[in-house]
């Protein structure tokens, strides 16, 4: 890519970064979106659909004769949520650009918005569609679950740059559950706490107890194995005096095949007891990816160095098409401290990234690439 190319690239990143586009500030997500319309709308040939589910915004791109095309790019505009708006700003230092979403994802979706930019920009009737969500961070329901499962969407081959890095290409993804606990006492005066039945202390005490099983599920194993996450407690008790009774807690839990979301939830229910209560707020399965061989010998061409097939801990958008049997490649620029103030993304990867991307579409689809600056091992920082 030249310089003033990734120049853009940089500048589109932190235009996007400046939005504050977390779930909890829905007109901030629109805005974003409409900034993602704007850089792609100007396109001859190009049919844009907009869609609206629950508050999440989703815009589909694609050629007005290929609704469902042979590659399809897959990328999200939310960010985690960040109470001070203040944070969401971006500086450019030691070659990265720092600031909340620079990793996930605003850098990666500016690539995307610019690959599908440039290649119709020359192959006007690609087979190349461009697919942009708002709630990845919340689970991606109304965003490519709607895509896929209610519109009907369909490709070839997905590349989602949301895990993974420029070399460990991501292969699998654990299965995710999202369960909201509840327990109910008795309130009572605190200076007389025999009179009342603590809600809170009770859910502490059965939050133990799962804690202590999955903790057990990791003796002498690699990690690959169920986790379970407290991300979430609350109380309706306002007052330091009164026993509380009532208590809400939220479990993240990730978790590999063979196991199942079954199995981990009626381990679960059986710990917390009939006097708490359990429901399931999301619910998807581990995804295997299936990545495509020529992505991974255009990656190994381009940058000069052998790629690895992973797994990841997390999990995506990508479940949703895995589901289909649609292959999916992910596969992201280095980035770091994701979810903090201080997430950052590297800018040289970004460019070798979007070369990958460029390439390998080009090929693809029997296209003409732009030119190939390959990149030596050294200039890959993992």
């Amino acid at each position: 890519m030249t310089d003033d190319g990734l120049q853009r690239i940089v500048e589109l990143t932190r235009n996007l970064m400046v939005i504050p586009s977390s779930w909890s500030r829905p007109d901030e997500r629109r805005r974003c979106m409409d900034q993602v319309r704007n850089h792609v709308d100007s396109l001859p040939d190009i049919r844009i659909r907009e869609f609206e589910v629950e508050g999440a915004q989703s815009l589909l791109a694609t050629p007005e004769s290929d609704p469902d095309p042979e590659v399809l790019l897959i990328g999200h505009l939310d960010v985690v949520d960040h109470p001070d708006e203040s944070v969401y700003r971006s500086r450019v230092e030691d070659g990265r650009i720092y600031g909340p979403g620079a990793g996930d994802m605003k850098g990666a979706l500016a690539i995307l918005m610019e690959v599908f930019r440039q290649i119709h920009g020359r192959s006007p009737r690609a087979s190349l569609g461009l697919a942009v969500t708002s709630d990845e961070e919340t689970g991606g329901q109304h965003g490519v679950r709607h895509l896929v499962q209610d519109q009907g969407l369909r490709c070839g081959v997905a590349m989602i740059p949301d895990g993974g890095s420029l070399h460990h290409i991501t292969v699998e993804e654990k299965g995710l559950i999202h369960l909201g606990i509840r327990a109910q006492g008795h309130s009572a005066h605190a200076a007389r706490p025999w009179l009342g039945d603590n809600a809170v202390e009770r859910l502490m005490d059965r939050l133990a107890a799962v804690r202590a099983y999955f903790q057990a599920l990791k003796s002498g194993d690699d990690g690959w194995l169920p986790t379970c996450a407290v991300t979430g407690f609350h109380t309706q008790n306002r007052t330091s005096n009164c026993i509380p009774c009532h208590a809400e807690a939220v479990l993240d839990v990730r978790y590999p095949h063979p196991f199942t979301a079954n199995q981990l939830v009626t381990e679960i229910r059986s710990l917390l007891g009939r006097d708490t209560s359990l429901e399931i707020v999301v619910s998807s399965l581990p995804s295997h990816l299936d990545p495509d061989p020529l992505y991974l010998q255009v990656t190994e061409q381009i940058t000069q160095h052998p790629v690895e097939l992973t797994r990841s801990e997390g999990s995506s958008d990508a479940r949703y098409l895995s589901e289909l049997g649609i292959p999916v490649i992910m596969a992201r620029p280095q980035v770091g401290n994701l979810h903090a103030t201080d997430e950052w993304i590297q800018i040289e990867s970004m460019d070798t990234l979007f070369q990958i991307y460029d390439s390998y579409i080009a090929k693809r689809l029997n296209l003409t690439p732009l030119p190939v600056v390959k990149k030596g091992a050294e200039d890959c920082e993992e």
